[in-house]
């Protein structure tokens, strides 16, 4: 599932690029997000305990971020 989704965020991030260049209006992706092999795409920081590991929202604390300077930080522990 992983690699089918993973796949599909690339088929849309080449669509938004085609459209781009076409004139089209500029859809962004979240300046933050970033691919993590065997996870896919996420947004957020990482590092936090409270990111959700997830392409849609960076964390319960603080969806809609941005994760810089946000007083909800916790970073996650070893051994997780």
């Amino acid at each position: 599932m992983r690699r089918v989704d993973a796949q599909a965020q690339e088929r849309l991030r080449l669509a938004l690029h085609s459209a781009a260049s076409r004139g089209l209006p500029n859809f962004r992706l979240a300046p933050d997000q970033y691919y993590i092999e065997g996870v896919g795409y996420i947004i957020g920081d990482i590092t936090c305990q409270y990111n959700a590991r997830s392409s849609y929202i960076r964390c319960a604390v603080n969806p809609l971020g941005p994760c810089q300077d946000c007083s909800h930080y916790r970073p996650r522990e070893l051994g997780y």
